[in-house]
C-alpha cells in the first residue's frame, strides 16, 4: 500500500491557520485588558523593622483615583496584587505612622468612599483617624 503526502499547501494551511487565529485573538483580548500599575507614596518601617507600612496608589485603566496602605518586607516594591488593609476611593494623604506600641495608625479623609477598612493586619492593630 503506497503512502499518501498531504500537500505543502494542506499542511501549511493546517498549521499556520491556527496559529495566526490564536495569534490574534490575544492580541485583541491584550487590547481589552486595561493596563494597570503601582504608585507607591509613602513608607515607614515597623518599629521592629519586621514590616515597611506602604500607602500607594493602584490604577487600572480608567479608574477612579485611589489610595490604599498595605505591609510588605522591609525594602521590597509593592507588588502589583499586593493585599492592602486600607482602601479608600480618593488621592489623598492617609497619614500612615506606626504609634510608640507597633500599632499602626491611619487618617481617613472625611466623605470620602471607604472600599475596605480592616481593624488588624499580621497580628497588628491599625488605629483610624
Amino acid at each position: 500500500m503506497p503512502k499518501s503526502r498531504m500537500p505543502i499547501p494542506a499542511l501549511l494551511a493546517l498549521t499556520l491557520g491556527p496559529v495566526i487565529a490564536i495569534g490574534t485573538t490575544l492580541w485583541v483580548v491584550n487590547d481589552m485588558v486595561p493596563v494597570c500599575s503601582v504608585t507607591e507614596i509613602q513608607r515607614h518601617t515597623s518599629p521592629d523593622s519586621q514590616f515597611d507600612l506602604v500607602t500607594f496608589s493602584r490604577t487600572c485603566g480608567e479608574t477612579t483615583e485611589n489610595m490604599q496602605a498595605a505591609l510588605v518586607p522591609p525594602g521590597e516594591l509593592v507588588p502589583f496584587d499586593a493585599a492592602s488593609f486600607v482602601s479608600v476611593a480618593a488621592g489623598v494623604d492617609l497619614e500612615p505612622r506606626w504609634d510608640a506600641y507597633g500599632n499602626i495608625e491611619i487618617t481617613l479623609p472625611e466623605g470620602a468612599e471607604v472600599l475596605r477598612q480592616d481593624e488588624t493586619v499580621a497580628g497588628i492593630s491599625v488605629i483610624y483617624r
